[in-house]
């Protein structure tokens, strides 16, 4: 009787909190139809904001997906001092708010922030700007491919490293040909949730962003404008292409799931 319980609270919990928001975006996005739906997704103003999101996860996503390599493998391979003090520091992004983080950029690379008079002595804009995006992004998707590899490295050891230095292999040899191999399937995942995180990302970038339209506001902030306007087919539509995006992201996890079990 306790499980089926369970079972029924777990589903009714799921269902309010995540089906029933993802069936009326749906449901909004294509409710007038396919055609309309394209027309919606591929106006000038809402390709503009989907190319600048593409655009922010291509240059933050490689950043930490290097910097998620590098952080996983020190933290799981070598004991040092402040240690924990690294650890820390890596979960901060998951704790703060992105708005918070947003203002510290402001406060920081703003026209009366802390190096603002500095950048406009020398012509260079950081916030309501592309660069001021970009690094709001990568602040709240900076743990991803870390967080996702680090349990992994841990779980696996070092042995196999360990036998292949003292059978003659140098550092980048044991990466590339012991470790590498081993945390594929979790780097790619990592780099999946990155992406999806990036191009979904709100609070941060809004704050940096300045609104400008068609040439600062990324994909969820053009559907934020969508719906002020009252444009709410079309905010649902774009929506709905994030939504893809997470969609997609939890299926090739499912089918690296499914293969890495056969």
């Amino acid at each position: 009787m306790m499980r089926i319980l369970l079972i029924f609270l777990a589903m009714a919990w799921l269902t309010a909190m995540v089906l029933a928001p993802v069936s009326i975006v749906l449901a909004e996005a294509f409710g007038d139809g396919l055609a309309a739906w394209w027309q919606a997704v591929s106006e000038e103003e809402t390709l503009t904001s989907v190319g600048l999101s593409l655009k922010i996860a291509a240059i933050v996503v490689p950043l930490n997906a290097i910097f998620g390599v590098a952080a996983a493998w020190c933290l799981a391979r070598y004991r040092f001092r402040g240690r924990g003090l690294l650890l820390a520091l890596l979960d901060l992004p998951l704790s703060v708010s992105p708005v918070v983080s947003g203002l510290v950029f402001v406060l920081l690379f703003g026209a009366q922030g802390w190096l603002g008079p500095w950048l406009q002595a020398h012509d260079i804009q950081i916030i309501f700007a592309v660069p001021g995006m970009v690094l709001a992004t990568a602040f709240v998707t900076l743990p991803m491919v870390a967080r996702e590899l680090l349990p992994l490295l841990q779980s696996q050891g070092d042995d196999a490293e360990l036998a292949a230095r003292t059978l003659g292999a140098t550092g980048w040899q044991v990466f590339w040909r012991v470790a590498f191999p081993r945390m594929r399937g979790a780097l790619a995942y990592g780099v999946l949730l990155c992406l999806a995180r990036a191009l979904g990302e709100f609070g941060a970038v809004s704050v940096v962003s300045g609104h400008i339209r068609g040439q600062t506001d990324t994909l969820p902030l053009h559907v934020e404008i969508l719906h002020n306007e009252y444009h709410f087919q079309a905010a649902f539509a774009a929506a709905s292409l994030l939504l893809l995006v997470g969609v997609a992201t939890l299926l090739l996890r499912r089918l690296q799931t499914t293969e890495s079990g056969h």
